[in-house]
């Protein structure tokens, strides 16, 4: 007789895996739905034995896929679902379930497979988590225990899948506002550049058996020109090099603190800079806090999540003076990283328990100030960048054919 491998939700929420002999599809089916289990899969065996035993095998990952990388919209979409799907009151075993029948082939989808295994032996969410660092990181963890802990697991995935959401739209925004910009000065580099290399050399040609005197300044573009393509590999070659010594330097602890309050110095970005890097602190410690978890863990996972060193110093100062008895509005006075207004609403919040909620309001007041000044850059950068380019090539026309006037006025035809 035929025998059918299956899986299966019994009563309890737990996936099994089991092998079902009948002469039919439907047979099987219907000898399943006898036995209690909600069916999953099905599909007829050739691996098992007659003796009704499995040959089993060894499952392999291919190399490439334990090298892999997981995107961190895969995370938002997955906390949003299991999100969802607690709200419903599905059990996590069978949530986990449905998410990963859903995800296509990749390191996210064995994950789940290996978190539901976990669950089924006996693990919590966030221990079955642990074991995962690519995916999940410590804030995510300690947010989902502090749910666990609570009772409130739906509540906290709620707030989480919130959270993410909203960091993920800030950190898009900058990404916008700095990505107009760097494109307008590629593009208009590559457009000086190619003159500079390919339209340059044959007017100096020109002017060469013209045998003509040249002004200043179409000497200087000659020159300009010559170096750039004699010099080419280094011309090109520098922004490499700088790259990687800006990449190895920022390994450096002392190197990487320079360099992150350099960019809060910056002119027009620093402050939307700076001003993301408090919003996604002040976001990250209400999330956590809201959630349930102590406030001295929660400048502990804050400090990792905010990216930028020079506040992550004043994070640590924070939570050792916190330790000692100090109120968090004050040491966050202390250390001068954000507004009088944001310590008067934290102070606020503090003395009528609703710290959260203060620090919640906070970030979405920074996100409306990163919105106006992204706004507001991008209309002053506009007509810095066309006037810059105008200049640029406007100096080169009038370089080529300054010489050519001359020519042409000695000659009569003006």
């Amino acid at each position: 007789m035929p025998t059918f491998r299956f899986k299966a939700i019994d009563e309890k929420g737990l996936l099994i895996k089991d092998w079902v002999e009948a002469g039919s599809n439907e047979e099987a089916i219907k000898k399943i739905g006898e036995r209690g289990f909600f069916l999953t899969n099905i599909k007829e065996s050739k691996s098992l034995k007659k003796n009704g035993t499995r040959n089993r095998k060894k499952q392999k990952y291919p190399t490439a896929l334990l090298l892999s990388r997981i995107n961190p919209k895969e995370i938002d979409s997955f906390t949003r679902e299991l999100s969802t799907l607690q709200e419903a009151g599905i059990s996590i075993v069978e949530s986990l379930i449905i998410i990963e029948s859903e995800q296509k082939k990749g390191l996210l989808k064995n994950i789940l497979g290996q978190m539901v295994r976990d669950i089924q032996e006996g693990a919590n969410l966030s221990g079955s988590m642990q074991k995962h660092p690519k995916a999940f990181d410590k804030l995510y963890i300690n947010t989902i225990k502090a749910g666990e802990i609570g009772g409130a697991l739906d509540v906290i995935l709620d707030r989480l899948a919130n959270y993410r959401e909203k960091i993920r739209a800030l950190k898009l925004k900058i990404i916008s506002a700095i990505t107009y910009p760097l494109s307008v000065i590629f593009v208009s580099g590559a457009i000086i550049t190619a003159i500079m290399m390919f339209i340059i050399p044959k007017f100096s040609k020109m002017f060469e058996e013209l045998d003509i005197s040249l002004p200043w300044i179409t000497v200087m573009i000659i020159c300009m020109s010559d170096l750039m393509i004699t010099h080419w590999y280094a011309i090109f070659g520098s922004p490499i090099a700088f790259f990687v010594i800006f990449k190895l330097s920022m390994r450096i602890k002392r190197c990487r603190l320079i360099v992150d309050k350099i960019k809060l110095k910056l002119p027009i970005i620093g402050s939307i800079i700076g001003k993301s890097v408090i919003s996604k602190f002040v976001r990250t410690l209400a999330t956590l806090t809201s959630s349930g978890v102590p406030i001295l863990q929660s400048l502990d996972n804050v400090k990792d999540a905010t990216g930028n060193t020079a506040l992550r110093n004043a994070i640590e100062y924070m939570h050792n003076k916190i330790r000692d008895g100090e109120k968090i509005a004050k040491t966050l006075r202390d250390t001068k990283i954000c507004r009088p207004t944001l310590v008067s609403m934290i102070e606020i919040g503090e003395r009528s328990g609703k710290l959260d909620m203060m620090l919640a309001k906070a970030a979405d007041n920074y996100d409306k100030e990163i919105d106006a000044a992204v706004t507001s850059m991008i209309s002053l950068i506009e007509p810095v960048m066309v006037t810059f380019i105008g200049c640029a090539i406007g100096t080169i026309v009038l370089a080529l054919f300054m010489p050519l006037i001359k020519l042409m006025s000695s000659m009569g035809t003006f």
